[in-house]
């Protein structure tokens, strides 16, 4: 597949393409809501032939397009965000996204040869709120269908990710029995002693796990009890990370312990409730190679190396699944940082466009050449499933 005819296809089909992204991003619309992005958006892929589903895996604006080149071959995965954060818009750029994974899926559609191979558009809703990809994983999109996974992303350098945090996100109730305070104080049992005392369990928890492991925690509720009344009801939101999901998971069960623990002593009860669990990405250091060498070729803004060590992303849920890499693409100046005001104000820049187009060229070249090279594409896999069970040994 030649890369100057991929080129071409996403040259010429840029200036409709940042119509759309200025478009999404001038009505930015919040997790689960974004009916007006994926309909411009799975409006021109059923244009451009692709076999359109909405509403995938039961999530209303998750969506699934389809392209494919005669029997067999890989499953290029593009994947795509287009929600926007509360108060500030597109402070993280998710606008750019569906439109340079469209230009990529188009070019390789377009300049399909012989080879046969299959492209698919993923979608994915509310990745900064309730994490569209964890949920359609939940529904049953595995996305295990797929050879490889691609997403393109903005930000102030061109790159990729290394290592990302896994991210557990618990609700913790206590209940206890209310009292007056001063009057019958041996009759309340105190569901913020348990929190309170469960904080203090945590603390000492620290000291005995790996270095990369951070735990947050802050009170949501009390239930308004005054001051002079044994409070009942206790509530908190806690985040636990690490880079390593499996290694995680077994810290999270820990922490229930002293979570119980707490209740034990203070004569409540605890409910815990796990809201989110966002997974560490599986790095491939040859897809990532693979990446970059298409961004030396057409020259992309402020390359630089690896960023090592990220935050949680539901991307990573995937890519604990199949082979897969974000392409960061400059369109802000170095330093800037995401969900600032700074993305906000290049949002319709000349440089957000011209990064649509530099991310579209690069992931369709390094999804050309997975195509046509059998053996790349096998020792991308064969890297994915052994950096897997590196991790997994590990924990």
């Amino acid at each position: 597949m030649l890369k100057e005819n991929l080129y071409k296809v996403i040259d010429d089909a840029a200036p409709e393409l940042i119509l759309i992204s200025d478009e999404i991003f001038d009505h930015p619309e919040l997790g689960m809501e974004e009916f007006h992005a994926v309909e411009l958006l799975t409006g021109w892929l059923e244009k451009e032939g692709f076999e359109v589903e909405r509403g995938t895996a039961g999530v209303e604006t998750a969506f699934k397009a389809v392209y494919q080149n005669g029997e067999g071959g890989p499953n290029i995965g593009l994947l795509c965000e287009y929600d926007a954060l509360s108060g500030i818009g597109h402070a993280c750029g998710h606008h750019m996204q569906g439109p340079s994974i469209l230009a990529a899926a188009k070019a390789l559609k377009d300049s399909a040869g012989d080879k046969p191979f299959t492209v698919t558009v993923y979608g994915t809703p509310a990745e900064e709120s309730v994490s569209g990809k964890i949920r359609m994983i939940q529904n049953g999109c595995t996305f295990e269908e797929l050879s490889v996974a691609f997403m393109m992303h903005g930000g102030p350098a061109t790159q990729v990710d290394v290592k990302s945090l896994a991210n557990t996100k618990l609700r913790i109730i206590y209940r206890g029995v209310s009292s007056h305070a001063a009057l019958k104080p041996e009759k309340g049992r105190s569901a913020l002693d348990g929190l309170i005392l469960a904080f203090q369990g945590i603390e000492f928890l620290r000291e005995h796990v790996n270095s990369d492991v951070k735990m947050h925690y802050t009170i949501l509720n009390c239930g308004g009890t005054p001051a002079n009344v044994v409070p009942a009801y206790a509530e908190a939101s806690m985040y636990v990370r690490s880079y390593n999901r499996t290694y995680l998971d077994s810290v999270t069960e820990r922490l229930k312990n002293v979570l119980r623990g707490a209740a034990m002593m203070t004569e409540t009860e605890v409910e815990i409730i796990e809201e989110k669990k966002v997974d560490n990405k599986i790095p491939v250091h040859s897809l990532n190679e693979l990446v970059m060498k298409q961004a030396r070729e057409v020259n992309a803004p402020t390359i630089r190396p690896a960023r090592e060590k990220t935050g949680s992303t539901d991307f990573g849920n995937v890519m604990r699944r199949v082979p897969g890499t974000c392409a960061r693409i400059a369109f802000v100046p170095e330093g800037a940082a995401a969900h600032s005001l700074e993305y906000v104000e290049a949002g319709k820049s000349k440089e957000a466009h011209d990064a649509i187009v530099y991310g579209a060229k690069i992931i369709a070249g390094a999804a050309a050449e997975l195509i046509d090279d059998a053996e790349l594409l096998a020792a991308v896999q064969k890297e994915f499933k052994e950096n897997l069970e590196k991790e997994n040994k590990e924990a």
